[in-house]
């Protein structure tokens, strides 16, 4: 097998586990003789040529570490007209023979666009969502459910001590799969998501039910993008909306949890309060499950680098590590499955 010059990156919003991707790529390619660039800050290292060397003993102990080493950005190389040809003017630079991209639906994006114009890239999923659409699950997603399942743990006692409702604010704007596994694995009382819309009043009245029954206190996981289905969908989402958006058109969301915590409070007289976890379910080490399936993603972009099947994206399905075209992958979120719903929180629904 032919030694090969190969970049890696990480772009979009960092995730436990993409140190030991890294790492995989890196220790599996030594034993080819391969040589590793590591480029900063996402896309837009590879617009700026800003990189770093890579080799064994440098990744070696990073599996354990979160974030990643090589910075992230949400640029986009597609929005200026001279960022493509700026990424193609880098690789061509430094002399690689492909490029690792790890990251979600809009760092693969681009890469697809790229590998349509004749780069040779290889992606591996990354979103702390688990919406990547072509893997079953993706790393960083378990690590943030058992971190959103700690603080619900710990809400609880709390909200059982004073009575009160609490609300606990998760990550996801266009799907709720930390708030489903969270909430289920939390025992929360309400479970809310982006792809079902609530009915407040609905709401209000299971937490009445509950209340006036043998439970005096309740806690609600709602995950960011959650919505009302009546009228006061539109204003919620103008005040959750800051105005800002990044390269990617995406606007930054907050608030629901504390407009829900306040709706509840003022229509059934609990005591309520709002709890947003943010970023925390970003950092720290990732579980064992996040580990070994990161390396298992390494290992396997590596072998797809050498093989040459540039345009691909390495996923799980069925347990397996398998190769599909970045094109399947990108721009159809994956959803939470409606039965899955109605299964674990079919209480819930309003």
């Amino acid at each position: 097998m032919d030694a090969m010059r190969i970049g890696v990156l990480t772009g979009g919003g960092d995730c436990p586990g993409l140190n030991a991707v890294i790492r995989a790529v890196v220790l599996g390619g030594a034993r080819h003789g391969d040589q590793f660039v590591g480029v900063l800050d996402g896309w837009l290292g590879a617009i700026e040529n800003k990189t770093i060397s890579l080799d064994s003993d440098q990744c070696r102990s990073i599996l354990t570490k979160g974030g990643t080493i090589l910075g992230s950005s949400r640029t986009n190389p597609f929005a200026t007209d001279e960022g493509a040809d700026r990424v193609a003017a880098t690789m061509t630079a430094l002399e690689l023979d492909a490029m690792v991209a790890i990251g979600g639906d809009d760092t693969l994006g681009a890469a697809d666009r790229l590998y349509q114009r004749g780069l040779p890239v290889v992606g591996v999923p990354k979103t702390i969502d688990n919406d990547l659409s072509g893997t079953e699950v993706t790393f960083g997603f378990d690590t943030a459910v058992q971190i959103a399942t700690d603080a619900i743990d710990r809400l609880q006692t709390t909200a059982e001590s004073h009575h009160r409702v609490i609300v606990c604010e998760v990550m996801g704007r266009n799907v709720g799969w930390i708030a489903v596994h969270a909430g289920m694995a939390g025992g929360a009382a309400e479970i809310l998501i982006p792809e079902v819309p609530f009915s407040l009043d609905a709401v209000c009245d299971r937490l009445r039910q509950r209340h006036d029954g043998s439970q005096f206190f309740s806690t609600v996981v709602v995950a960011e993008g959650a919505l009302p289905r009546d009228e006061e969908a539109g204003w919620l989402r103008r005040s959750q909306q800051t105005g800002r958006t990044d390269q990617f058109g995406h606007v930054r969301l907050g608030g629901i949890g504390g407009y829900l915590a306040e709706e509840i409070e003022q229509r059934t007289g609990f005591e309520a309060r709002s709890t947003v976890l943010g970023h925390i379910q970003r950092g720290g080490s990732p579980t064992a499950f996040d580990r070994v399936l990161a390396t298992r993603f390494g290992a396997a972009a590596l072998a797809a680098v050498h093989d040459r099947q540039f345009g691909t994206m390495v996923a799980l399905q069925a347990g397996a590590i398998v190769r599909i075209p970045l094109s399947d992958a990108i721009g159809k979120p994956k959803r939470v499955d409606p039965h899955l719903y109605e299964e674990v929180a079919g209480l819930y629904l309003g």
